[in-house]
C-alpha cells in the first residue's frame, strides 16, 4: 500500500497546496468561531478495502445529515494526516493504538516509547492528548476492532487442541511464522510471541501481513502460523482459524473517526457518525470485507446495504 517516494512527493505537493493558509501547530487548539461549519466535507480513505468501506459509510451518514461529501483516497498516512490537519480532508477512519503511536512518533521522534496499549481507555486518552494540539478531534470508538491476529490451520488446531496463543506456547512446538519482514523486530509480533506466550518462533517467512501468499504457506504446511488481522474475511477459504490473544499482546486498535476540528468538529457531525459505533462490530467488518474481497461486490453497495439493514439509513 505504500506509494513510491516520487509518487508520494507528488501527492504531498497536491495535498499541501495552500497548507500555509492553515493554522500554525501552536494555534490549532484556539479555534475561532463555531467549529465544523463546513457543509462540504471530504472523507479520507487509506485505499484498502476496510478503510474504503468505512469512508463510504461515513460519507453516506454525513450526506443523510445534510452535508455534501466526496471521498479522497490517499494510501499513505504520511500524506493524509497532514491533509487532515490542514482541512483538505475533514474526516478519516483510523485505528486508535496505531494512530496514537504514529502521532507520538511524529511529535517526539521515531524512538519515542509507544503510547498505544491493550487498554482501550488508556489508548484513547493518549490518542486524544496527541491529536488535540494538531487541531484534530477523535470521536468515540465503537465495538469494532481491527488489530493484529494470528491464525493456524483448523486441522493443526484440532490436532494440538489449540484455541489460544497460550495453548500454542504450551505445546513447545517449533513454529515458522508467515508475516511481514518487520515482524522480526516488532514487539507485538515475533518477539512478543516468544516473550509473552513462550512460542518457539524459529523463523519469520517474509510473505506479508495476511496476504494470499502468507496464508497459502500455512495452508500448505510450509509455515505453521500466519500474521493477519481480526477482520480478515478470507480465513475460511484457506482452512484457517484465529488463535485468541488471551494475554492481550496486541494493542487496542479500535476503529475511530478522526475529524478536523475547525471544519467537522461540531455536534452535527458527531450525531451523524456516532450511531455507526453503536452497531458496527468486528464480526460485521469482517463480513463487509468478505463481500468486497471474496464476493466482488462494490464497496459503495456493501456500505449502503449495511446502513439500511441496521436502520441507520432509509432504503
Amino acid at each position: 500500500m505504500r506509494a513510491s517516494r516520487s509518487v508520494a512527493l507528488g501527492l504531498l505537493a497536491v495535498l499541501c497546496a495552500g497548507c500555509a493558509a492553515g493554522p500554525s501547530l501552536e494555534d490549532r487548539d484556539a479555534v475561532t468561531g463555531r467549529p465544523g461549519d463546513g457543509r462540504r466535507l471530504t472523507v479520507g480513505s487509506a485505499g484498502f478495502t476496510e478503510s474504503d468501506l468505512l469512508a463510504r459509510m461515513y460519507a453516506l451518514l454525513l450526506e443523510d445529515a445534510g452535508h455534501r461529501t466526496k471521498i479522497l483516497t490517499v494510501t499513505n498516512r504520511e500524506l493524509y494526516e497532514p491533509a487532515l490537519e490542514n482541512g483538505q480532508i475533514d474526516v478519516v477512519p483510523e485505528y486508535a493504538a496505531t494512530f496514537a503511536d504514529w502521532l507520538n512518533a511524529k511529535a517526539n521522534g521515531p524512538d519515542a516509547p509507544t503510547v498505544g496499549s491493550p487498554d482501550p481507555a488508556a489508548t484513547m486518552k493518549a490518542l486524544r492528548a496527541l491529536a488535540g494540539p494538531r487541531g484534530l478531534t477523535v470521536l468515540d470508538p465503537g465495538r469494532a476492532v481491527d488489530q493484529n491476529a494470528f491464525a493456524v490451520t483448523a486441522a493443526f488446531a484440532a490436532e494440538h487442541r489449540l484455541k489460544t496463543l497460550s495453548d500454542l506456547g504450551a505445546t513447545g512446538l517449533p513454529v515458522r511464522l508467515a508475516a511481514g519482514d518487520e515482524c522480526v523486530r516488532r514487539p507485538y509480533c515475533a518477539p512478543g510471541l516468544r516473550e509473552v506466550y513462550g512460542i518457539d518462533v524459529t523463523a519469520v517467512d517474509p510473505k506479508g501481513v495476511g496476504t494470499t501468499q502468507a496464508k497459502q504457506a500455512v495452508q500448505s504446511g510450509r509455515d505453521q502460523l500466519v500474521l493477519t488481522t481480526t477482520t480478515d474475511a478470507t480465513l475460511d477459504d484457506f482452512g484457517l482459524v484465529l488463535l485468541a490473544d488471551d494475554k492481550r499482546l496486541q494493542n487496542a486498535d479500535l476503529v475511530v473517526p478522526v475529524v478536523n476540528r475547525a471544519r467537522a468538529g461540531n455536534e452535527d457531525v458527531v450525531r451523524a457518525l456516532d450511531p455507526l459505533n453503536t452497531v458496527l462490530t468486528t464480526a460485521d467488518l469482517a463480513n463487509l470485507n468478505e463481500q468486497v474481497d471474496s464476493w466482488r461486490r462494490l464497496p459503495e453497495d456493501v456500505a449502503r446495504d449495511y446502513l439500511v439493514r441496521k436502520g441507520l439509513l432509509a432504503d
